[in-house]
């Protein structure tokens, strides 16, 4: 078992590539985490985790991440993807990701819908909405990528 994030970093970012794989690590460099090898996880955000801007992680590291994704390859068509981390003032938290054929706005309200109805159903007191959200008229083929990257 892997030791429980203490930090969490929230990213957003689109590129176009050659093959929607291409897309996509493209996306994951300019978003700062495309050196990791990203371990995709659900969506709790750890007890008094604190947000730092800049990740300060070995490249090959894993490293848990919530995230959104969204490749396509129809010239001209709008993607979006969108991440919401909702912080409560002394438990966990909710990460909730998004990720459509939207522009960035839709992506960024039903991220924040969604955290606000999982606050609810836990009965959770919500203080705080973290939202970053990304939107990308695809050329040829491109990706709109959002998440957090959790780390120690």
């Amino acid at each position: 078992m892997l030791p429980t994030p203490v930090k969490f970093t929230v990213v957003a970012a689109s590129a176009e590539g050659g093959t929607e794989l291409n897309a996509f690590d493209n996306a994951i460099l300019k978003a700062g985490i495309g050196n990791l090898n990203l371990l995709r996880v659900s969506s709790i955000l750890p007890p008094g985790a604190k947000q730092v801007d800049k990740l300060e992680i070995a490249p090959g590291s894993l490293c848990p991440t919530a995230y959104g994704t969204i490749a396509g390859e129809r010239p001209g068509e709008i993607i979006s993807a969108a991440i919401a981390v909702g912080v409560s003032p002394d438990t966990y938290g909710v990460i909730m990701e998004f990720s459509g054929h939207c522009h960035k706005e839709e992506a960024e309200a039903n991220a924040r819908a969604m955290v606000e109805e999982a606050f609810a159903v836990r009965g959770l007191p919500l203080v705080r909405i973290i939202v970053k959200a990304v939107e990308h008229k695809v050329e040829r083929c491109g990706c709109a990528f959002a998440g957090v990257a959790l780390w120690y």
